[in-house]
């Protein structure tokens, strides 16, 4: 019987020989490779995360003790390790095992995360109601370095740093060779300052220098300081322990038994400690460790020894709606030497890749840091540049304030390239881009636009960078229809396009849902219901023009979005109200809950926003207003 097959939940790694840990490991990676392989997910980040999590576990008295993951795209080992090996194989599926921490799947997921940065947050504020409520655990956050370039991470730990309270954080950072003599004294310090006997005679020796009169304290904070010189001298840690932190480090992140010493000594010294972990990102497979870049976030592959090849779902040649984004900038800044492109440590995943090698010096990539990337884009407006600013709409959120204050109130050229937009899938809730058409709608100058295809697209932001103020464009994550790409050309602010021409239904579609509006006109017409299908484009300003046309000729209205509440369906409804328009309507769009994870297929039914949910309420609502179907 596997190792791994023994372990039911933390307490059973125990029982475990100190010389099993590394079979167990060997079998947590297969498991994982295995897995992602089928259902795809984020394979580097937690194939370096596998002994690193085995030594929290085997540390910490779980559910007791708590972990609070940063992001949580490193939790796979913690989900196999506490008692979830038996629905493993439906990771990221709809119904089956989150990709990232939920507090409604275990008890041993702490806080529901998936965005970078609020780990550290997060365990303080957890640390402090311990503390108030008279509680006693032990407190752990686990955060990678990328996590650190966001701003929220360094407010947590200057809070912390300062507040004597006992919390544990755990900076995981990439492998780096340290010198063999550095290396060494590290370890040595270490383990010295570990040492309960070498702590108690420390303490001792301070406790009597400090009776000295007149040169007591002078000797003790003398002896501090010349240890502290020798730290920051060979040690990465002068940071931190300016913050307030005890630091610890730095160790090898794939030996478990030093994440063990380290925790105990956190536990030991009592207030705020960092012990510094260095770990290789896709540890124990080597494609993931030669590119853990490509192997961040991948779609199902096929596991091979010699290759890795991504499976294709569709045979059909397609561009995803990224790889036209990145196409169009290419084309466009090499006409227009004023345009510059900022992304917030996505350059693959928004498709600003190509862009960075081909210009260079008009790139930036300003780390997990929207709120920053947003206000940057701000002032290269000011001095007369063209800034596209490419971020996924679930992280745009983060720069809310930003689009309004810096942006917007000054009515600036910046275009807003929100990637992976509506239902993105197996990522879940966290990553869903339902609130964009809401939040962007309510800031005053803002232009929305949605693309239903690759032209469309293209065709927009040749638009975009002729509009004086600010614009959003969004679009899903995926594959675009295919439809045939020519040369992009100006559209006309805000004219909708109409596709289908009927009598009975009225259907407003935006960005990916005139697919769906497609389908529902298919279905309608095989029941000798008569559908208009119109491709919005513009939900901010909108085509009034039109829809004061053809509202009126319809006997139903149905707005479709890949949005939750007070989006696009708002806008129609006050439009409607404020224009005396009574024709019957029914608003489909995101319903007013957070949305799971899984296919976007199952998603979409989940949300009743598929064509075949669509299509049945327009059949009801027909009949229920005894309207006369020919």
């Amino acid at each position: 019987m596997s190792l791994l097959k023994k372990i039911k939940r933390p307490k059973d790694l125990k029982s475990l020989k100190i010389e099993e840990l590394s079979k167990l490991a060997e079998e947590i990676r297969e498991e994982i490779l295995t897995t992602v392989s089928k259902r795809g997910g984020h394979l580097a980040s937690n194939l370096g995360a596998v002994e690193l999590t085995l030594g929290l576990h085997l540390a910490l008295d779980l559910p007791k003790d708590k972990i609070v993951w940063d992001v949580g795209h490193q939790c796979y080992t913690h989900k196999l390790l506490t008692g979830r090996q038996e629905e493993f194989s439906t990771l990221r599926s709809y119904k089956g095992l989150c990709g990232f921490p939920r507090r409604e799947e275990s008890k041993y997921d702490t806080a529901n995360t998936g965005h970078a940065s609020t780990s550290v947050s997060t365990a303080l504020g957890l640390a402090r109601a311990r503390d108030l409520k008279g509680e006693d655990f032990t407190i752990v956050a686990v955060i990678g370095d990328g996590s650190l370039t966001g701003g929220l991470a360094y407010e947590g730990l200057n809070q912390a740093g300062q507040s004597n309270t006992n919390i544990i954080i755990v900076l995981k950072t990439l492998f780096m060779s340290i010198g063999k003599n550095v290396g060494a004294l590290a370890d040595y310090l270490n383990r010295l300052r570990s040492h309960s006997k070498v702590k108690k005679v420390r303490k001792e020796a301070e406790e009597r220098l400090s009776k000295i009169p007149t040169l007591g304290d002078f000797l003790v904070n003398l002896g501090k300081s010349v240890n502290k010189s020798i730290r920051k001298i060979v040690l990465p840690g002068r940071l931190f322990e300016e913050l307030g932190f005890r630091y610890y480090g730095p160790i090898d992140g794939h030996d478990p038994l030093r994440i063990v010493e380290a925790i105990s000594f956190a536990q030991d010294m009592g207030g705020p400690v960092l012990i510094h972990a260095f770990t290789v990102k896709g540890k124990g497979y080597k494609p993931a460790e030669d590119d853990p870049t490509y192997f961040h976030g991948i779609s199902p592959f096929n596991l091979t020894p010699e290759k890795v090849e991504t499976v294709e779902k569709n045979g059909k040649k397609r561009p995803s709606y990224t790889e036209v984004f990145s196409d169009m900038m290419l084309e466009l800044s090499e006409k227009n030497k004023d345009i510059v492109a900022i992304t917030a440590a996505m350059a693959d995943g928004t498709g600003l890749s190509d862009f960075a090698k081909k210009y260079p010096n008009r790139f930036f990539d300003v780390g997990i840091a929207e709120e920053h990337a947003v206000t940057f884009a701000a002032g290269l407006a000011l001095n007369g540049l063209k800034p596209v600013v490419a971020i996924y709409s679930t992280f745009l959120q983060r720069a809310y304030d930003q689009i309004i204050h810096d942006v917007a109130l000054t009515g600036l050229p910046v275009i807003f390239v929100l990637d992976r937009a509506g239902l993105v899938g197996e990522d879940g809730p966290t990553h869903h881009g339902l609130f964009d058409l809401t939040y962007l709608k309510s800031i005053p100058g803002m232009t929305v636009m949605a693309p239903s295809n690759e032209q469309e697209l293209r065709d927009m932001l040749e638009t975009a960078i002729t509009i004086n103020g600010p614009v959003a464009i969004r679009f899903p994550r995926g594959k675009a229809p295919g439809v045939p790409i020519k040369k992009a050309s100006k559209l006309k602010v805000p004219e909708a396009k109409m596709l289908k021409k009927g009598n009975d239904v009225l259907v407003l579609a935006v960005g990916r849902m005139v697919e769906n509006a497609l389908e529902i006109e298919s279905l309608l017409k095989a029941k000798n219901i008569s559908t208009t299908v119109v491709d919005v484009r513009f939900t901010k300003p909108f085509d009034e023009e039109l829809f004061l046309k053809l509202i009126p000729k319809h006997k139903l209205v149905v707005t479709l979005e890949e949005n939750g509440i007070g989006g696009f369906a708002d806008s129609i409804s006050k439009f409607m109200l404020e224009n005396k328009l009574v024709t019957p309507t029914i608003f489909c769009h995101i319903p007013d809950r957070f949305i799971t994870h899984g296919a976007v297929k199952d998603l979409m039914k989940d949300a009743g926003i598929d064509p075949e949910s669509v299509a049945d309420k327009v059949i009801k609502k027909l009949k229920e207003n005894l309207v006369a179907i020919k």
